[in-house]
């Protein structure tokens, strides 16, 4: 017999909206772009206003284009950890194609542009492999966020953990949540 929790599972299992692995590539490159280009004047407006800087950083609210690529390329390094095999290369494939027509960019020079920023993701936040915290440290060096830092910090040129942290809790608003949409939603092909 099942329990309550098994059969609620396996109801919402047999439930589950379908949705085309190209309308979640389409949904995919849309809502980032999108939520990207509303969001990135208050990312801006949230570093310059951060305490833990001795000086508030300069970005333009209208610099976001490396914001974009460092969300783009650790929202797809993750992608693989959620999806089989064959459905993580349909669906990056999907994706590749309709970003390049999004950002109007070739796809072989797309390709090699989010691969440029997660390698340097994973530098940047090496030895760790978290892509979460990688896109946090990403921004805090593609902006320059250095120069603002107190004294003891800039020397080490390394992020001051406090600020870290809360940069942090501002990307979790852009990472996709791939297991909430599997679990309300059935993928095909």
């Amino acid at each position: 017999m099942l329990n309550i929790n098994q059969r609620n599972i396996m109801l919402s299992f047999l439930t589950k909206k379908k949705i085309t692995e190209d309308k979640l590539a389409q949904i995919f490159v849309t809502s980032t772009l999108k939520t990207c280009d509303e969001g990135f004047e208050e990312v801006a407006n949230l570093i310059a206003e951060d305490p833990e800087f001795e000086k508030p950083p300069k970005i333009e609210g209208s610099n976001s284009d490396e914001f974009l690529m460092i969300i783009l390329s650790g929202n797809l390094e993750m992608l693989p950890q959620h999806f089989s095999d064959y459905q993580d290369i349909r669906l990056l494939d999907k994706i590749y194609k309709k970003l390049s027509v999004s950002l109007q960019l070739d796809i072989a020079d797309l390709k090699k542009i989010i691969a440029h920023y997660q390698n340097y993701l994973k530098r940047v936040n090496h030895p760790s492999k978290n892509t979460h915290y990688a896109m946090s440290k990403a921004i805090f060096f593609k902006y320059e966020l250095n120069d603002y830092q107190q004294d003891y910090f800039r020397k080490m040129k390394t992020p001051n953990p406090i600020f870290l942290k809360r940069l942090d809790e501002i990307v979790a608003n852009f990472i996709w949540n791939w297991n909430d949409l599997k679990d309300k939603y059935k993928i095909v092909e």
